[in-house]
């Protein structure tokens, strides 16, 4: 298993310089500041590289750009729309460059509009730290009496609608200005402050698209990008919905098993993989992450690890994200279900033996209370998730020498 951590550039609070003190084998980073459809030229391929190569104080770092996360499908080529066909011509052009760089995995999700959803940024645990949580009953009041989207109630059980309500009537203004803002945390370019409208008007645009539909779209998608992948070298790994089930009406397709055995058999080429994320696929409890691994290892080509603790047992629940060995996920047993792939790939002398991991997210410890970083990135919270991903790897190669 290959040691490695998300880096989002030089703006990144968290330093190269921290990052090897951390002693991981490879950084996993992208050209955040290029629109989604524009190529990802050469030019701005090498540059960070040489961005994750040097130091501060200008001696080399050791550590290379080994995965790309992520390299983003625009909203056009997911709905079809506009630019689409344009957009799949440069999404291959960058695959190529960053092919002739020497990277090799590349991370991207088909999530509509929104990356990742949570209401809280900042959820105080008992012991003082912090970590990022989704309240369903928050979110159902954002959802139906703050963003009063047209028919939100009915996305909801009625014992969720009728504590939305109580939950929204005790709110203050301030309250609800910070809840939607957390919300839309989550959509790429979240800097821009969307008003309300706005953001109704971006969801508006998948109003006709239901989930048969996206997945139509993205096997589209695939036909086309995969076999140059292949031809590249490259593998190609989606991310699953985060959370795992429908939100704000929107379509989800990878959020499920049986949502990535259609993914891998709608092109049915290694380079068509999977990015086996514990955490999102963790948020519902009718997924077995690690016989996941076992069933469909050999397509797993990259790996989140991370640990969430959910609230209750209904089919949709709130969960928050937990320490990477104290949540729902038996950590141990994936983790030697990986190791278990990664040994059966070495006796069929793949060159992709080693699975490349970071920890993802983290709860915010000590220093990070007071370090401002990307949500869920905190440096040492993430460092301590990796010190217990160690320990599970060296205790189960030690224990079992034929993972060795």
């Amino acid at each position: 298993m290959r040691q490695t951590w998300r880096w989002f550039g030089p703006e990144d609070p968290i330093k190269v310089d921290d990052i090897r003190q951390a002693g991981v084998e490879g950084i996993v980073s992208a050209l955040h500041h290029i629109p989604p459809g524009e190529i990802w030229t050469p030019e701005a391929i090498a540059r960070r590289q040489d961005e994750v190569g040097l130091m501060q104080d200008g001696t080399p770092s050791g550590l290379a750009w080994v995965v790309v996360e992520s390299l983003p499908v625009s909203e056009d080529i997911k709905r079809q729309s506009g630019g689409w066909k344009e957009h799949i011509t440069n999404y291959k052009e960058s695959l190529r460059n960053l092919a002739e760089a020497g990277i090799e995995v590349v991370c991207y999700n088909f999530m509509p509009l929104i990356d990742w959803t949570r209401t809280d940024l900042a959820h105080r645990l008992p012991n003082g730290a912090t970590c990022m949580r989704f309240d369903l009953y928050d979110f159902a009041a954002f959802d139906i009496h703050i963003l009063q989207r047209p028919g939100a109630a009915e996305s909801f059980t009625e014992e969720v609608v009728e504590e939305a309500a109580r939950r929204h009537a005790a709110m203050t203004p301030a309250h609800c200005e910070a809840l939607a803002r957390n919300i839309v945390s989550g959509l790429p370019g979240a800097a821009e402050h969307l008003t309300l409208d706005e953001f109704r008007a971006r969801l508006a645009v998948y109003d006709n698209i239901a989930p048969d539909r996206l997945r139509r779209n993205l096997t589209d998608f695939l036909t086309e990008v995969v076999p140059v992948a292949q031809d590249l070298g490259l593998r190609l790994c989606c991310h699953p919905d985060d959370p795992p089930f429908p939100l704000l009406g929107l379509p989800r397709i990878m959020s499920t098993e049986a949502d990535y055995r259609a993914l891998v058999e709608a092109v049915d080429l290694p380079a068509n993989g999977i990015t086996l994320c514990s955490g999102s696929l963790g948020a519902r409890l009718d997924n077995d992450l690690t016989g996941m691994m076992e069933r469909l290892g050999d397509r797993v080509h990259f790996l989140h690890l991370r640990n969430v603790r959910v609230e209750g047992e209904a089919e949709v629940n709130s969960f928050h994200e937990a320490e990477h060995l104290g949540g729902g996920t038996d950590m141990v047993g994936l983790v030697a279900a990986v190791l278990l792939e990664e040994r059966k790939r070495r006796a069929a002398g793949r060159a992709d033996c080693s699975i490349p991991f970071r920890p993802d997210h983290g709860q915010n410890i000590l220093d990070d209370l007071t370090r401002q970083t990307q949500p869920g990135y905190p440096a040492i919270g993430r460092l301590k998730g990796l010190a217990e991903l160690r320990g599970i790897i060296a205790a189960l190669r030690h224990s079992e020498e034929g993972l060795v």
